[in-house]
């Protein structure tokens, strides 16, 4: 993309009225709830790779989003995987597991809530869904496969705030995704703003308004629903969703909330989607713009990450300027932006020997027709740059930008 940045004013950072100031996050025990009163549903069966979920009824006084821990160990006989639970409002708890093999699992939650630990339970995972092959791996160093050793081919395509629109232009991608060639899309969890995205979302992460300012001690789990049944909705049309958990492209606060919000926010969103097997991480579209986080703030949120996916989902950093280091043991693939104008995919194969990685260039330049240089080229010319980076080793993904007509179903419309 290109290379602007957004300063929040001072009293937008002043709205934000949590995530600074009420210090690391904490569970408290939940002493006066019933544990009588635990009602537990689930499913006796789930595909392999499918979601399991966990329904609980749970305690809904103080802030269950800060005050309750809740996780479950499943079991298949032979090993044990740990998995975090979230609270989903209306006293309402889930956990959402993604068995990776066929039989019997048996499951025990654990939580500082009495009514919600030492509940158990059992469900037989059966044949993956046909056309499901399970969550994507690095293949031969510089490819990729799904879990169940098919070839996995990134065709991507890049469409940051689809999910933040209202449902006609929601539902208009994804038919446009439906009938087209894409495996994969690279979208934004949080909301953007920026030059061709000017419309307030309909839902935001936080209980608030930007005139207001957020609680980012609690979620509004409808923003959190919507976007899960985006990324549902791609999967089963057979398309990889890469996650951006952070971006610069702010005007709410949303890029600097502070590092205590950062966290939750990260945890909150790895609970609940990390079972859906088409899922990848992106820690940042553009990180080095972020200007209020620091490497170690990256480096700390990547292990959030990793400790809260059992799954072990594909993650990246995407740069503007200056490369991440991709060495970093977290990363599992390269997620590249051109730093030169024209070459780009030329240094396909520098880079892989460079990182020892599979190189995919995320961000060559978008083929379009606004005034900005990133989002002028020609489909020729987008070609070219694909085709080139596919016979150095590595994959260039697509992106456009050209601009509709206002009174037409898609509006003024780019990836950006």
């Amino acid at each position: 993309m290109s290379f602007a940045a957004f300063i929040i004013s001072s009293s937008t950072r002043r709205k934000i009225i949590a995530g600074r100031s009420p210090g690391p996050a904490k569970f408290c025990a939940v002493d006066h709830d019933d544990a009588s009163k635990a009602r537990i549903r689930h499913g006796e069966h789930c595909a392999r790779w499918d979601v399991f979920e966990i329904e609980i009824n749970g305690p809904s006084q103080g802030n269950p989003f800060t005050d309750v821990e809740l996780g479950a160990t499943f079991s298949d006989g032979r090993r044990e995987m740990r998995v975090g639970g979230f609270y989903d409002g209306d006293g309402t708890y889930r956990i959402r597991f993604m068995p990776d093999a066929e039989g019997p699992w048996t499951f025990v939650t654990s939580s500082t809530a009495r009514s919600l630990d030492g509940l158990s339970g059992r469900f037989r995972s059966g044949p993956a869904t046909p056309g499901v092959h399970g969550p994507v791996r690095v293949a031969d160093r510089y490819h990729f496969a799904y879990a169940d050793g098919t070839r996995y081919l990134p065709i991507g395509t890049t469409a940051y705030a689809w999910t933040h629109q209202e449902e006609r232009l929601r539902a208009a991608t994804r038919n446009t995704l439906a009938a087209g060639p894409f495996t994969k899309v690279r979208m934004c969890l949080l909301p953007k703003a920026y030059v061709y995205n000017t419309d307030e979302p309909e839902l935001y992460p936080f209980p608030g308004s930007p005139a207001d300012g957020w609680d980012t001690t609690r979620f509004d789990p409808r923003f959190f629903r919507r976007f899960e049944d985006e990324v549902r909705a791609l999967r089963e049309l057979g398309i990889e969703a890469d996650v951006i958990l952070f971006h610069p492209y702010d005007r709410w606060g949303f890029a600097e909330l502070g590092r205590d919000a950062d966290d939750r926010l990260t945890r909150y969103a790895v609970r609940r989607l990390s079972a859906q097997s088409n899922v990848w991480w992106s820690m940042a579209n553009e990180y080095d713009l972020v200007g209020a986080k620091s490497e170690a703030d990256w480096e700390r949120l990547a292990g959030i990450v990793a400790e809260e996916d059992p799954v072990g989902h594909l993650t990246s950093i995407h740069n503007c300027r200056p490369f991440y280091d991709h060495t970093r043991p977290w990363i599992t693939h390269c997620s590249i932006q051109r730093t030169d104008v024209y070459r780009t995919a030329e240094n396909t194969d520098a880079w892989r020997e460079r990182w020892g990685k599979p190189v995919v260039v995320d961000e060559c330049g978008y083929e379009g027709d606004v005034e900005h240089g990133w989002g002028n080229l020609t489909g020729e010319e987008l070609v070219r740059r694909c085709w080139e980076g596919a016979v150095r080793g590595g994959y260039v993904q697509h992106g456009e930008t050209y601009l509709d007509d206002p009174r037409s179903c898609g509006g003024p419309r780019a990836a950006n």
